[in-house]
């Protein structure tokens, strides 16, 4: 048994009840903090240092027990008891422990939980924005390597899952490495609100002992202190934006992965997942079916769906600390550790997957895909837009009656629809020149996908460097 300790209870005559005590209890979850809240306390130790409340040798003991109790969390020697009321009340106990009680008692002074639990959320996602989005720049990258393998191989691009016009397979896979690297982007840019430290607002009002909120945010790694420290206890937006990130990123791989379900089924045989990241069937031995993906499409409402909690959790709350903040964790909790085991998963599924690029270049231009190239190549001959895409629906619907494609109209058959269809024609009725002709910035001709190419892996290399950073780093 350890000496459990409480944070509070001086005008209290009796014990809180075993109901209230289990219902209190968060460290099986805000255990995770740990070496947050050690470093947060070693910051505050210096500024009761710099404010005269420790002295010299006390400030080096107490970071010596500071260190000393991280390096025991780090290994697990030291745990949460079952007395333990939070985190907080768990690291007080186990400094006490190694400083002694007259010591380790000094450092909750000018200090609440609710300024820690302010501060170390924020220190917490600031990593987990950087974690998460390297493991999210390797799916980004296995794309690319995908996008780059392929080449100038073409496939039928869709609109409303219907054959629209041919694309490069790199464009079209390329289209989903935007998107990512926006979740990116936007982790990158939380990361200036994140970087705000509420450290010194105390339970609401501020601190009356001389201490300087802008050195303990320095001192941590924020780039400032909170102007108002009413909004530093009881602000939850920057968490609930970071839940935003998640649920978008859970949308982006679920649309990436819903596309190779699609491709890996029999009838559009696009792709070839690999063993290692697909199951079988209990019962149909044929079966190989893509579990990564589907999995991905699934918890991507499993991480919507934490953003939503969140988002009722925090609406209607009056200022300031409310005890439902303690809600405010779990969430974003569970979209971390989602997507700790997806990311990879996912990355592994689309780096070893292989695409099968004479089946789609097979597809490219059926369905009439060509249909607006007829109507541009018009235009090009001075026909107003609105008659080129009637000539070319006449093309179509002429294709349609006799079960034909557009190419395989006679030159005598274009001149029968209007005769400015000439032979010429022709030479835009191929899948490899309806790529090649949209060459504009953007578009998917082979030259343009080049650039694009390049530019994404520029801009790839300066999100590494975001997420190659930690701010906790360990200090013994």
């Amino acid at each position: 048994m350890t000496n459990h300790i409480a944070l509070w209870g001086g005008r209290f005559t009796g014990a809180s009840s075993d109901a209230l005590t289990q219902l209190s209890r968060s460290t099986h979850f805000d255990w995770r903090l740990a070496p947050y809240d050690i470093a947060g306390s070693r910051a505050h130790a210096r500024a009761l240092h710099v404010a005269g409340l420790l002295d010299a040798s006390e400030l080096t003991r107490m970071i010596e027990a500071l260190n000393e109790l991280d390096a025991d969390v780090a290994s697990g020697d030291f745990i949460p008891d079952p007395y333990d009321e939070d985190v907080h009340t768990a690291l007080e106990r186990g400094l006490i422990e190694r400083a002694g009680s007259e010591l380790g008692g000094k450092l909750r002074a000018g200090r609440s939980r609710n300024d820690q639990i302010a501060t170390l959320i924020r220190m917490y996602l600031r990593d987990e924005s950087r974690i998460i989005g390297g493991k999210l720049i390797d799916v980004i990258d296995a794309i690319v390597g995908q996008a780059r393998r392929a080449g100038q191989a073409i496939m039928p691009g869709r609109t409303h899952m219907q054959h629209a016009q041919p694309v490069l397979v790199a464009h079209q896979l390329l289209a989903h490495v935007w998107s990512m690297i926006r979740d990116v982007e936007r982790l990158i840019d939380l990361d200036g609100r994140l970087a705000v430290s509420p450290y010194g607002s105390g339970a609401l009002a501020g601190n009356t002992l001389g201490m300087d909120p802008e050195a303990v945010a320095h001192d941590l790694g924020f780039d400032s202190a909170v102007w108002n420290s009413i909004d530093g206890t009881a602000a939850r937006d920057v968490t609930a934006e970071f839940a935003f990130v998640m649920a978008q990123i859970g949308v982006d791989v679920s649309r990436i992965s819903e596309e190779i379900i699609i491709w890996n089924t029999k009838e559009f045989s696009f792709v070839r997942l690999d063993d290692a990241y697909s199951t079988g069937s209990s019962i149909m031995p044929q079966k190989k079916n893509p579990d990564v993906a589907e999995l991905a499409r699934g918890k991507a409402g499993r991480v919507i769906g934490d953003l939503t909690g969140l988002l009722a959790t925090l609406k209607s709350l009056p200022l300031a600390y409310d005890r439902d903040l303690q809600e405010d964790k779990e969430p974003v909790f569970d979209q971390i550790d989602t997507f700790d085991v997806l990311l990879p998963a996912v990355s592994g599924m689309i780096e070893t997957m292989e695409l099968n690029y004479e089946r789609m270049a097979e597809l490219a231009p059926l369905g009439f895909s060509l249909a607006t190239d007829i109507a541009e190549w018009l235009v090009k001959q001075g026909v107003a837009f609105r008659e080129a895409h009637e000539i070319s629906g006449r093309c179509v619907a002429a294709c349609e009656a006799r079960d034909i494609e557009l190419w395989e109209l006679s030159d005598a058959d274009m001149a029968d629809i209007d005769s400015r269809l000439t032979p010429q024609v022709r030479d835009v009725l191929s899948a490899q020149g309806s790529v090649a002709a949209r060459d504009g910035k953007g578009g998917t001709a082979p030259t343009r996908v080049a650039e694009q190419l390049e530019a994404a892996s520029s801009r790839i290399a300066k999100l590494r460097e975001f997420t190659s950073q930690r701010i906790v780093r360990n200090e013994h």
